[in-house]
Protein backbone atom coordinates (compact mmCIF):
# COMPACT_ATOMS: atom_id res chain seq x y z
CA UNK A 1 0.00 0.00 0.00
CA UNK A 2 1.46 3.34 -0.69
CA UNK A 3 1.11 6.78 1.00
CA UNK A 4 -1.15 8.06 -2.42
CA UNK A 5 -4.07 5.41 -1.09
CA UNK A 6 -3.71 6.11 2.85
CA UNK A 7 -6.33 8.44 4.40
CA UNK A 8 -3.49 10.58 5.57
CA UNK A 9 -2.12 12.19 2.42
CA UNK A 10 -6.16 13.17 1.54
CA UNK A 11 -6.77 14.43 4.47
CA UNK A 12 -3.89 16.80 4.41
CA UNK A 13 -4.86 17.50 1.01
CA UNK A 14 -8.57 18.65 1.97
CA UNK A 15 -6.78 20.70 4.72
CA UNK A 16 -4.67 22.38 1.69
CA UNK A 17 -8.62 22.62 -0.60
CA UNK A 18 -9.72 24.17 2.64
CA UNK A 19 -7.15 26.44 3.37
CA UNK A 20 -7.08 27.63 -0.22
CA UNK A 21 -10.52 28.27 -0.89
CA UNK A 22 -10.81 30.48 2.45
CA UNK A 23 -8.40 32.64 1.14
CA UNK A 24 -9.00 32.73 -2.24
CA UNK A 25 -12.95 33.36 -1.71
CA UNK A 26 -12.25 36.86 0.39
CA UNK A 27 -10.70 39.97 -0.06
CA UNK A 28 -9.07 39.75 3.63
CA UNK A 29 -5.63 41.54 3.62
CA UNK A 30 -2.38 39.69 5.44
CA UNK A 31 -3.01 42.76 8.04
CA UNK A 32 -5.12 40.11 9.83
CA UNK A 33 -3.85 37.06 12.07
CA UNK A 34 -6.53 34.40 10.57
CA UNK A 35 -5.37 35.41 7.13
CA UNK A 36 -1.66 35.05 8.47
CA UNK A 37 -2.16 31.51 10.18
CA UNK A 38 -4.29 30.14 7.73
CA UNK A 39 -1.33 31.20 5.12
CA UNK A 40 0.69 28.94 7.52
CA UNK A 41 -1.25 26.30 7.53
CA UNK A 42 -1.46 26.12 3.88
CA UNK A 43 2.17 26.65 3.27
CA UNK A 44 3.24 23.76 5.95
CA UNK A 45 0.55 21.35 4.12
CA UNK A 46 1.40 21.73 0.58
CA UNK A 47 4.90 21.02 2.00
CA UNK A 48 3.30 17.88 4.21
CA UNK A 49 1.60 16.43 1.26
CA UNK A 50 4.88 16.69 -1.15
CA UNK A 51 7.09 15.12 1.76
CA UNK A 52 5.13 12.60 2.15
CA UNK A 53 4.65 11.83 -1.50
CA UNK A 54 8.47 12.05 -1.76
CA UNK A 55 9.39 9.92 0.79
CA UNK A 56 5.66 7.39 0.62
CA UNK A 57 5.89 8.04 4.40
CA UNK A 58 2.21 9.27 6.13
CA UNK A 59 4.51 10.72 8.80
CA UNK A 60 4.23 14.91 8.04
CA UNK A 61 7.98 16.58 8.50
CA UNK A 62 8.44 19.32 10.72
CA UNK A 63 6.78 18.12 14.07
CA UNK A 64 7.60 21.30 15.51
CA UNK A 65 6.39 23.77 12.75
CA UNK A 66 2.76 21.39 12.37
CA UNK A 67 2.38 22.17 16.24
CA UNK A 68 2.76 25.33 15.86
CA UNK A 69 0.69 25.78 12.91
CA UNK A 70 -1.98 23.94 14.95
CA UNK A 71 -1.58 26.50 17.58
CA UNK A 72 -2.34 29.16 15.35
CA UNK A 73 -5.18 27.97 13.74
CA UNK A 74 -6.96 26.68 16.93
CA UNK A 75 -6.29 30.73 17.94
CA UNK A 76 -7.83 31.88 15.10
CA UNK A 77 -10.53 29.92 15.11
CA UNK A 78 -11.38 30.00 18.94
CA UNK A 79 -10.95 33.94 18.75
CA UNK A 80 -13.01 34.39 16.06
CA UNK A 81 -15.85 32.27 17.42
CA UNK A 82 -15.76 33.48 20.74
CA UNK A 83 -14.63 37.16 21.07
CA UNK A 84 -15.47 38.28 17.45
CA UNK A 85 -18.75 36.47 16.58
CA UNK A 86 -19.67 36.42 20.77
CA UNK A 87 -21.00 32.10 19.85
CA UNK A 88 -23.01 33.22 17.00
CA UNK A 89 -23.71 30.24 14.53
CA UNK A 90 -21.79 31.04 11.11
CA UNK A 91 -24.21 29.29 8.99
CA UNK A 92 -26.72 31.11 8.23
CA UNK A 93 -24.55 33.33 6.13
CA UNK A 94 -23.77 30.57 3.92
CA UNK A 95 -27.25 30.07 2.52
CA UNK A 96 -27.84 33.93 0.89
CA UNK A 97 -27.12 37.18 0.37
CA UNK A 98 -25.15 39.81 -1.20
CA UNK A 99 -22.05 38.48 1.11
CA UNK A 100 -22.33 35.12 0.35
CA UNK A 101 -18.43 34.25 -0.61
CA UNK A 102 -17.63 36.23 1.84
CA UNK A 103 -19.34 34.27 4.64
CA UNK A 104 -18.04 31.26 2.71
CA UNK A 105 -14.31 32.67 3.38
CA UNK A 106 -14.93 32.79 7.00
CA UNK A 107 -16.53 29.79 7.45
CA UNK A 108 -13.66 28.00 5.71
CA UNK A 109 -10.71 30.08 7.34
CA UNK A 110 -12.39 29.61 10.90
CA UNK A 111 -14.04 26.74 11.40
CA UNK A 112 -13.18 23.90 8.49
CA UNK A 113 -9.51 24.18 8.54
CA UNK A 114 -8.71 25.05 11.93
CA UNK A 115 -11.22 21.28 13.28
CA UNK A 116 -9.00 19.80 10.10
CA UNK A 117 -5.91 21.06 11.88
CA UNK A 118 -7.00 19.59 15.23
CA UNK A 119 -7.95 16.57 13.96
CA UNK A 120 -4.91 16.12 11.95
CA UNK A 121 -3.30 16.65 15.22
CA UNK A 122 -5.00 14.50 16.99
CA UNK A 123 -5.38 11.66 14.91
CA UNK A 124 -2.04 11.70 12.45
CA UNK A 125 1.15 11.19 12.59
CA UNK A 126 4.22 11.58 13.82
CA UNK A 127 2.81 11.16 17.50
CA UNK A 128 4.57 12.52 20.85
CA UNK A 129 7.01 15.08 18.51
CA UNK A 130 5.75 17.99 20.41
CA UNK A 131 8.33 19.16 23.79
CA UNK A 132 7.00 21.34 26.30
CA UNK A 133 9.82 23.73 25.56
CA UNK A 134 8.37 24.75 22.19
CA UNK A 135 5.75 26.73 23.86
CA UNK A 136 7.38 30.35 24.21
CA UNK A 137 9.12 29.95 20.60
CA UNK A 138 5.39 28.88 18.93
CA UNK A 139 4.55 32.13 21.03
CA UNK A 140 6.59 34.23 19.59
CA UNK A 141 4.45 35.14 16.23
CA UNK A 142 1.03 35.84 18.00
CA UNK A 143 3.17 38.09 20.73
CA UNK A 144 5.21 39.71 17.77
CA UNK A 145 1.69 40.19 15.82
CA UNK A 146 0.52 42.11 18.54
CA UNK A 147 3.97 43.94 18.76
CA UNK A 148 4.06 44.66 15.12
CA UNK A 149 -0.01 45.85 15.27
CA UNK A 150 0.68 48.74 18.11
CA UNK A 151 4.19 49.54 16.41
CA UNK A 152 2.92 50.37 13.55
CA UNK A 153 -0.27 52.46 14.65
CA UNK A 154 1.50 54.62 16.88
CA UNK A 155 4.33 55.42 14.03
CA UNK A 156 1.72 55.68 11.24
CA UNK A 157 -1.39 57.26 11.94
CA UNK A 158 -3.44 57.06 8.54
CA UNK A 159 -1.92 53.26 8.14
CA UNK A 160 -5.32 51.09 6.61
CA UNK A 161 -6.76 49.37 8.75
CA UNK A 162 -5.02 50.67 11.63
CA UNK A 163 -6.84 48.14 14.49
CA UNK A 164 -7.86 44.55 12.76
CA UNK A 165 -9.50 43.48 16.27
CA UNK A 166 -11.12 45.83 18.59
CA UNK A 167 -9.06 44.52 21.65
CA UNK A 168 -6.38 46.52 20.22
CA UNK A 169 -8.12 49.89 19.47
CA UNK A 170 -7.13 52.26 22.33
CA UNK A 171 -9.16 54.94 21.18
CA UNK A 172 -12.51 53.96 23.28
CA UNK A 173 -11.17 52.55 26.69
CA UNK A 174 -7.36 53.89 26.08
CA UNK A 175 -4.07 51.70 25.96
CA UNK A 176 -4.65 50.51 29.62
CA UNK A 177 -7.64 48.38 28.32
CA UNK A 178 -5.41 47.02 24.93
CA UNK A 179 -2.45 45.74 27.24
CA UNK A 180 -5.07 44.04 29.44
CA UNK A 181 -6.49 42.54 26.87
CA UNK A 182 -3.30 41.56 25.42
CA UNK A 183 -2.34 40.09 28.63
CA UNK A 184 -5.61 38.36 28.79
CA UNK A 185 -5.34 36.33 25.96
CA UNK A 186 -1.19 35.44 25.63
CA UNK A 187 -2.47 33.65 28.99
CA UNK A 188 -5.07 32.33 27.34
CA UNK A 189 -2.58 30.95 24.55
CA UNK A 190 -0.34 29.66 27.07
CA UNK A 191 -2.84 27.04 28.18
CA UNK A 192 -4.16 26.43 24.76
CA UNK A 193 -0.19 25.80 23.65
CA UNK A 194 -0.21 23.70 26.18
CA UNK A 195 -3.19 21.66 25.58
CA UNK A 196 -1.73 21.13 22.21
CA UNK A 197 1.32 19.29 23.54
CA UNK A 198 -0.80 17.31 26.32
CA UNK A 199 -3.35 16.47 23.27
CA UNK A 200 -0.35 15.40 21.44
CA UNK A 201 1.21 13.08 24.70
CA UNK A 202 -2.15 12.17 25.71
CA UNK A 203 -3.03 10.46 22.09
CA UNK A 204 0.25 8.40 22.45
CA UNK A 205 -1.05 7.34 25.44
CA UNK A 206 -4.18 6.03 24.31
CA UNK A 207 -2.43 4.80 21.12
CA UNK A 208 -0.09 2.83 23.08
CA UNK A 209 -2.64 1.17 25.81
CA UNK A 210 -5.39 0.37 22.53
CA UNK A 211 -2.53 -1.58 20.81
CA UNK A 212 -1.59 -4.80 22.04
CA UNK A 213 2.43 -5.46 22.63
CA UNK A 214 4.28 -7.49 20.88
CA UNK A 215 4.71 -9.62 24.61
CA UNK A 216 1.04 -10.19 24.84
CA UNK A 217 0.22 -10.77 21.30
CA UNK A 218 3.37 -14.07 21.34
CA UNK A 219 1.83 -14.58 24.40
CA UNK A 220 -1.61 -15.44 22.99
CA UNK A 221 -0.59 -17.03 20.13
CA UNK A 222 1.78 -19.71 22.74
CA UNK A 223 -2.06 -20.05 24.20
Amino acid sequence: MTVRTRPALWWRMGIVLSAGLGLSLGTSSLVYFTVQSNVIVLGYFIGAVYWMIKRDTVDAPAPRLRGAATLYILITGLVSHILLQRGASPLPGLVGGPDRLAHWSSFFLHYVTPVAVLADWLLLKPRNAAAWRDIPLWLAFPLGYAAIVLARNALFADFPTPYPYFFFDPTTEGYGYVWGQIAQLTVEFVVLAALVVGLDRLGTLVAAKLRPTRLTRLDDAGA
